[in-house]
């Protein structure tokens, strides 16, 4: 995505008939898992397999026709999920998105402002109780004061904010409403890469509302540099190139399945419009998120106490991985004795959580943050010469002990975390950590900066 700027607003060729068969025979399917805000619901079918084709259909075709007829069928099921949010009120000091709005465009687009102390946004969200409690993005809700809900049939109620997640982009509202189709929640750890998947939303306002687009899922795991990113925020977006445009903030992303996925969250793109590039909350994230907001009004959270970024290739070999994945504790916190006690030592890569492979540093996030305080976990680490060793360690509540990430891409507050750019030289330096300095030999406290990048063509390339 280089050359790209990040915004936080929220294709079908000729098929195979066996593939669009297997579409077909899919059904919505019961709940996958219960969260606090949903309820039982009965398992429901797919209204059976499509009308028969039409006697012209041409038999090259046929498998088109019923993916169509597929995409349709879902469509149709979780349109009545989702709504229309209207947000309003607000400070004046609140920071909002400019957006470059073309000569007599403004009316499509959502963001407006009205004066310099009344804003008034739109977004999207989805039911996911029959009593009413509603998922969306936390930055949709962000600084209003009322909260207006439209559902597809037209009606439209008064919402109440439940509670708000700004590290996890997660919210939940609440609307007293009779007859509600709650969104079928499902799996996002099994959601598979080249998957078909519907985006569902209201994109640049009320004259679009209720729009489904198609695409794939593109990658998993995608961390994006947005506004207001700490070292407490969790990214682990799904990316899909189902078009996503301004509005579309926290709609679902359904796979064929007709089960939520995801939350549509933010979009990469030069203009702050579709541009290929859309990512989305993944649902068991949220839904932990929820379900806390749900229950407490608020996320607590717990941590190791220890400072950590993604392992490199220099990383791997230094503990003798095999493949390049884990997350390198670089250092603790200042409440990181727990961990310090339990074993834990700089240079070493967290490669698995209770016997649960850990690939990147949200996905460790995740597996920790939402554990209670003070219960141990069960670490298994890989360190220099190849040894492994299993830890259990005690987890921090969070406002003790801080899980930070750092490198490229992380807005922490330290400015030594982060690389900086020599633009005379044309190279990329870092500050030298205590884990670098040992996997360099370097004599102990030594300082300096790491050179981590050289530009091509530039100064000191090739020399």
């Amino acid at each position: 995505m280089s050359g790209r700027t990040t915004n936080r607003y929220a294709v079908g060729g000729l098929a195979a008939g066996a593939f669009a068969a297997g579409l077909l025979s899919a059904g919505i399917l019961d709940l996958p898992h219960r969260s606090t805000a949903q309820e039982p619901r009965p398992a429901t079918a797919m209204a059976g397999p499509p009308p028969n084709r039409p006697a012209t259909t041409n038999p090259s075709t046929a498998g088109l026709y019923d993916l169509s007829e597929a995409f349709a069928s879902v469509a149709e099921r979780v349109k009545p999920s989702v709504v229309y949010i209207r947000s309003e009120g607000g400070s004046e000091n609140r920071q909002r998105p400019r957006l470059q709005v073309p000569p007599g465009f403004e009316r499509f687009f959502p963001y407006l402002p009205d004066g310099d102390q009344y804003q008034r946004s739109s977004g999207s969200g989805f039911v996911v109780s029959r009593d009413g409690f509603i998922l969306t993005n936390a930055h949709v809700v962000d600084g209003a004061k009322t909260f207006t809900v439209r559902l597809l049939d037209r009606r439209e109620y008064k919402a109440r904010l439940i509670g708000a997640d700004p590290s996890t982009d997660v919210a939940v509202l609440k609307i007293d409403a009779p007859n509600l189709t709650p969104a079928p929640l499902g799996d996002s750890d099994a959601a598979r890469v080249g998957e078909w998947v519907l985006a569902v939303g209201n994109p640049l306002g009320e004259n679009l509302t209720f729009t489904v687009t198609s695409g794939i899922i593109s990658a998993k795991g995608r961390s994006l540099n947005l506004p207001g990113r700490s070292d407490r925020s969790i990214q682990d977006f799904i990316q899909t190139d189902a078009a996503i445009n301004p509005g579309n903030s926290g709609g679902p992303l359904v796979s064929v399945r007709g089960e939520v996925v995801g939350m549509n969250s933010a979009i990469a793109s030069q203009t702050g419009f579709y541009a290929g590039y859309g990512f989305a909350v993944p649902i068991n994230l949220a839904r932990q998120v929820m379900d806390q907001l749900v229950a407490h009004g608020r996320v607590d959270r717990a941590a190791l106490g220890v400072l950590v970024r993604d392992a490199t290739v220099n990383d791997a070999e230094y503990v003798g991985l095999p493949e390049i994945r884990g997350v390198l504790v670089q250092d603790f916190a200042e409440a990181g004795d727990a961990a310090r006690k339990a074993g834990l030592e700089p240079g070493d890569i967290i490669i698995a959580i209770d016997e649960k492979s850990v690939e990147y540093t949200s996905q460790l996030q995740q597996r920790i943050a939402f554990r209670k305080p003070g219960e141990s976990v069960r670490i298994e680490v890989a360190r220099k010469g190849g040894v492994r060793k299993e830890l259990s360690i005690p987890l921090q509540r969070v406002d003790d002990a801080r899980l930070a990430t750092r490198g490229a891409g992380s807005d922490s507050d330290d400015s030594s975390a982060a690389s900086a750019a020599v633009g005379t030289l044309g190279i990329e330096v870092a500050p030298l950590d205590r884990v670098t300095a040992q996997q360099l030999e370097l004599p102990q406290g030594l300082r300096g900066v790491v050179v981590a990048d050289v530009r091509a063509g530039g100064p000191a390339f090739e020399q």
